[in-house]
C-alpha cells in the first residue's frame, strides 16, 4: 500500500503537527513498502526492481535538532529507500545527535557521524561535513558491502513525499548523461507555485542546495564540494558538472517543503542584508557584470521590493570596487559567463 503525502496536510501546520502526521504515514507505509528495521531485513512489498538505480543521503546538520525529525520521518516513508544515510552532526550544541542516534538504533542504514565542533562559522563548514562523510562511503569505512549509483546532499530542514526520491531515481534512469538534478523547494505551503523556478527567466539548469541529486561517477569529477567560506559551495558543484559535459536539470514536477525561511532564521541577518550577501556573492564567483546588474534589477520585483534588488546591486558593486578576490577558479568563471550572457541574448531574441 502506498500512502501519498498530501499537499494539503502541511498547510499551516507547525513542525509538531507535520511530525505526528509523518509518524501515522510511516507506520501505515511500512505495512506495504520496504521499511528496513536494525534487522536489515525488508517489511512487506517493495519497488524496488533489479535494474532500478540504487542512492545513499549525506546530511550535513548543525543543531537541527527542531526540525531534523521532520525530515528523518520523510525519508524512512520513502517508496524507494537509500541503501545508506549518513547524518552528520557538524559539531552540534543541542540534541541534534540524540535524535540521529535513536533513529539509528532502529533503521541500520542510518548512521551518526559526529565532527567536533569548528571554530569559524562560515559555509565552509557544510561542504567539510558532506566531504567527510563521502570519504567513509568511497573508502568503505562506512559499509564496506554498500554499493550505490546515485548520492544526494540532502539538507536537514526539508520534507517531501513519499515517491520523492523514486521520482528523482527514474530522472537519471532515462538520461544517462543526468548528472545533478532535484526539485524546487517552497517555503509557503498554500503556494506551492511560488519558488525560484517559477518565472520565464528560471534557470532549471540550476539545482538548488536543498536536495542536490549526483550520479556516481560525476560527483567523482567534480572533486565533491569545494570548502568555499564565503559560500556558493552548491552552485560551484552544479556549474562545475556542466562545465565537464553533464546535464544539470531542475523538475518541477515536484517541489519539497523547507521548513526554515531563508534570511529569517536564527542567526540570519534578515532579507534585505542576504541580498547584500548575495550580490557579493554573485562577484566572488565571477558573475558577468551586465548579468549581475539585470538581476539585481529583476530582483526589485520581488520581496522584499525595491530595496531586495538594490542591496543585492550594492553588494556586488561593493565587492567590485574593493577587488575582492575571486573564489573559483578562471575556467569556472569564463564558462560561468559564457553561460550567462547566452542566456541573456535569449531573453532578448526569444
Amino acid at each position: 500500500m502506498t500512502v501519498a503525502l498530501t499537499r494539503d496536510n502541511t498547510h499551516q501546520q507547525t513542525p509538531s503537527d507535520h511530525l505526528m502526521n509523518l509518524r501515522e504515514q510511516s507506520s501505515q507505509i511500512c505495512s506495504g513498502v520496504a521499511c528496513r528495521t536494525h534487522s536489515g531485513e525488508a517489511l512487506g512489498e517493495t519497488r524496488v526492481t533489479p535494474h532500478q538505480l540504487s542512492y545513499v543521503l549525506i546530511t550535513p546538520a548543525h543543531n537541527e535538532a527542531a526540525l531534523i525529525e521532520l525530515t528523518i520521518r520523510s525519508v524512512i516513508t520513502q517508496t524507494v529507500l537509500p541503501r545508506k544515510w549518513l547524518i552528520v552532526s557538524n559539531g552540534s550544541s543541542d540534541n541534534t545527535a540524540e535524535i540521529v542516534r535513536r533513529y539509528a538504533t532502529e533503521y541500520d542504514w542510518i548512521e551518526l557521524v559526529q565532527l567536533p565542533e569548528r571554530r569559524e562559522r562560515d559555509f565552509a563548514g557544510k561542504a567539510e561535513a558532506f566531504n567527510a562523510a563521502y570519504s567513509r562511503l568511497v573508502t568503505g569505512e562506512s559499509h564496506p558491502t554498500t554499493s550505490w549509483d546515485l548520492i544526494a546532499n540532502l539538507d536537514a530542514d526539508i520534507t517531501f513525499e513519499p515517491d520523492y526520491f523514486e521520482f528523482l531515481l527514474q530522472k537519471f534512469s532515462a538520461n544517462p548523461r543526468l548528472g545533478v538534478a532535484g526539485t524546487p523547494f517552497v517555503e509557503d505551503h498554500d503556494r506551492l507555485d511560488r519558488h525560484s523556478y517559477a518565472h520565464r527567466f528560471a534557470n532549471s539548469v540550476h539545482v538548488s542546495g536543498a536536495c542536490q541529486m549526483f550520479r556516481k561517477k560525476c560527483l567523482a569529477e567534480v572533486g565533491g564540494y569545494a570548502p568555499l567560506k564565503t559560500g556558493a559551495i552548491d552552485w560551484a558543484a552544479v556549474t562545475t558538472a556542466r562545465m565537464k559535459g553533464w546535464k544539470t536539470q531542475t523538475f518541477n514536477e515536484k517541489v519539497c517543503f523547507h521548513h526554515r525561511e531563508l534570511g529569517v532564521g536564527s542567526g540570519s541577518p534578515g532579507k534585505v542584508p542576504m541580498c547584500f550577501h548575495y550580490g557579493r556573492k554573485a562577484y566572488l564567483v565571477g558573475g558577468h557584470p551586465l548579468w549581475e546588474y539585470s538581476r539585481g534589477l529583476f530582483r526589485m520585483w520581488q520581496r522584499p521590493f525595491i530595496v531586495g534588488g538594490l542591496s543585492f546591486i550594492a553588494g556586488y558593486t561593493y565587492a567590485a570596487l574593493r577587488r575582492t578576490q575571486r573564489v573559483v577558479s578562471q575556467d569556472l568563471i569564463r564558462f560561468h559567463r559564457a553561460e550567462q550572457m547566452a542566456r541573456l541574448r535569449g531573453v532578448f531574441t526569444g
